[in-house]
């Protein structure tokens, strides 16, 4: 049986699945923290080794399970994307222009999904519940662990090309959606969970949508660049 499965704000397993996805988030940059430059860059690796173990295991279970299609489990929702930039970003030499895209994708999106948690492909099994968390937590520690402790940065206008760019994938991922009865980005039909961020029918919760994003993307580089969270390291 392949449900959805939306865990109510502020409910009990809210706020449990919560803690301690946030008790993860913080060990791990507590660990990076205190680290020598070489060992860095090893947890960061070893991190991501686990990341994609889990990540393979994931689609063998829904195999398994009869539950894995197109319309369901291509990484094309903005976790997806994150969660395979995830799975090779330290591995390649040029990562700025990724990273810039993980970081927003990453901590916007992966925020976004632990506040609204909507697990469309539960089966009833505690794996898909634990690795709903997991992954999700995981796309916002990389970004941040690369930002604090890699000598990674934002640059000048990094929100206003990720939004670009998440227009271009717009225009590609929605006739998919209809060709394949999907829902990638939600951009066929609004999650079916209550988001603060989404209202009315379609097309118009996609315009709210596109000005709630942009400003996101504004917020986000001007805090991790004001005096509170910059990474004074880069300067």
């Amino acid at each position: 049986m392949d449900v959805n499965y939306a865990i109510s704000f502020m409910s009990k397993d809210w706020i449990v699945a919560n803690s301690i996805s946030i008790l993860y988030l913080i060990s791990c940059l507590l660990i990076g923290k205190s680290l020598s430059k070489k060992n860095v860059e090893i947890f960061a690796k070893y991190f991501t080794y686990v990341f994609i173990v889990v990540y393979i295991i994931y689609h063998i279970n829904h195999i398994i399970d009869g539950t894995w299609s197109l319309n369901k489990r291509l990484p094309l929702h903005l976790c997806g994307f994150s969660s395979v930039i995830t799975c090779f970003i330290l591995f390649i030499d040029k990562k700025q222009y990724w990273f810039e895209f993980l970081f927003y994708a990453g901590v916007l999106g992966g925020l976004n999904a632990l506040l609204t948690p909507l697990i469309d492909n539960y089966t009833g099994t505690n794996f898909f519940y634990l690795e709903y968390f997991y992954s999700h937590t995981s796309i916002i520690i990389l970004p941040l662990y690369m930002y604090y402790y890699m000598g990674m940065k934002l640059t000048k206008y990094s929100w206003l090309r990720v939004f670009l760019i998440l227009n271009i994938l717009l225009v590609f991922i929605m006739p998919i959606d209809f060709l394949i009865d999907a829902n990638y980005m939600y951009l066929k039909d609004p999650p079916a969970v209550d988001h603060p961020l989404v209202s009315g029918e379609w097309p118009y919760y996609l315009v709210n949508l596109e000005f709630a994003v942009l400003f996101l993307l504004y917020f986000t580089y001007h805090l991790f660049n004001s005096p509170l969270l910059k990474n004074k390291s880069t300067n």
